[in-house]
């Protein structure tokens, strides 16, 4: 039934300044952008990751109704090589420790944090990550 992450949406106040961090993030600039030619930007969409993983950016007057503008919600871990590395980097990007970085037995470690625009971003160290990806 789920086949596979297909997009992780965030919302965000200021989209420029949201873009513009996870550009510096990511080394990346975004691939797609709504509506585009000129108009300002509503959505912005980069491709990360071994499995070109769907990140978006979508200003915040387009969230549903109800949406929470505190972090919140479900967590989404993406996969890192070394965790400690990159939440150091993330908190000296300015974002703010969400859940502590956490041992769960050899080769599972978690840690989250709020990015500075009210998102929840998790990172993980998988192994089974890496045993999938090298079949």
């Amino acid at each position: 039934m789920l086949r596979g992450l297909a997009t992780v949406s965030f919302w965000a106040d200021d989209l420029e300044a949201a873009k513009k961090w996870y550009v510096e993030l990511l080394g990346a600039e975004p691939y797609f952008e709504r509506p585009g030619n000129g108009q300002p930007a509503a959505y912005y969409e980069f491709r990360i990751g071994d499995y070109q993983a769907e990140l978006g950016l979508i200003d915040r007057r387009y969230a549903p109704p109800g949406a929470p503008a505190a972090p919140g919600g479900a967590v989404i871990h993406w996969h890192v090589d070394d965790v400690r590395a990159t939440l150091d980097r993330l908190l000296s990007m300015g974002a703010t420790p969400y859940t502590p970085l956490t041992e769960y037995g050899p080769g599972f470690v978690t840690a989250s944090v709020a990015d500075p625009f009210g998102n929840v971003l998790g990172i993980m160290y998988n192994r089974h990550y890496l045993e999938i990806l090298g079949r």
